[in-house]
């Protein structure tokens, strides 16, 4: 027998499930409620568009659902032994971007940004940056029009550069700390194969696409003088961002030994790229 375990991060919750991969039959489930901020989400009573979680967040939530999936695996399958689980896969709210250090350290763990907003993920659904989607729409639509036909012409706040240039005008400090930003099902994945750095790190093709507008087509993200023109610091950054992307078939690596002793798996096993939840504004419950 042999089994996989999945991992959805909504907007309020994990949830994992363990599933037979000969008959597609859930074994095992399990919730994690995010303790954080108001039903899991970090809010301003100032600023209706911010919504904002901490990553801390997401890291409890890969032990506390595994284990206790596990444990109903085995009260459904009396021969279930967690050494059959052969791979994880994740998928996660997006765009949900997160500011981290060269280390692939969010932020938001370090002592001095601990009660930062600006330094936690930005939520799918935060719309703080509004005025800035407008002004990338705007000048895409002047010089590169090509970055928008695969996004409905209109490039969102609630997207990868909106939330990274509002952050770099409201809050300098933050941005500049921050090495570079990576999505929440990249971090995610990078955690449990020990590949945080974000010069090692795969990048999701599902987070990258029309939420970073991504395209082989004009050579990956967007020019370095487009992002430029928006701000010179962006151009700057898109050289700490990446090059290339993968699909959700690739292999991110492999289970770390901590995190297999961590949840009572076997060391070595495949964790999938990650990818972005089914709907396309990352709506999660």
């Amino acid at each position: 027998m042999k089994y996989t375990i999945g991992m959805d991060y909504g907007t309020n919750s994990v949830r994992c499930v363990i599933v037979d991969i000969a008959n597609c039959s859930e074994i095992g489930t399990a919730v994690y409620n995010y303790p954080t901020g108001q039903a899991g989400i970090i809010l301003d009573k100032n600023d209706h568009n911010l919504a904002r979680q901490t990553p801390a967040d997401y890291v409890k939530g890969i032990e506390a659902t595994v284990k206790k999936a596990i444990q109903q695996a085995k009260k459904t399958v009396k021969k279930f032994d967690a050494s059959q689980i052969i791979g994880i896969g994740i998928d996660t709210t997006g765009s949900t971007p997160l500011p981290v250090d060269n280390n692939g350290t969010p932020l938001a763990m370090l002592p001095e940004f601990k009660k930062n907003k600006n330094a936690q993920a930005w939520l799918w659904k935060d719309h703080t940056g509004y005025t800035e989607a407008a002004e990338i729409t705007e000048l895409a639509k002047k010089e590169h029009p090509e970055y928008l036909a695969k996004c409905g012409q209109v490039y969102s706040s609630e997207w990868f550069f909106s939330k990274i240039l509002h952050c770099l005008r409201t809050d300098p400090k933050v941005f500049d700390a921050a090495h570079s930003w990576v999505e929440f099902c990249d971090y995610i994945t990078a955690v449990l194969t020990g590949t945080e750095k974000p010069e090692v790190m795969k990048r999701s093709r599902c987070a990258a696409g029309h939420k970073a507008m991504f395209n082989a087509d004009w050579g990956g993200l967007p020019a370095k003088d487009f992002l430029a023109k928006l701000d010179p610091k962006l151009g700057e950054l898109r050289d700490r961002l990446y090059d290339k992307t993968y699909t959700v078939e690739t292999e991110a690596g492999k289970l770390t030994q901590q995190w297999a002793k961590k949840l009572g798996l076997k060391a070595g096993i495949s964790v999938a790229v990650g990818a972005f939840d089914a709907h396309l504004g990352g709506v999660g419950s």
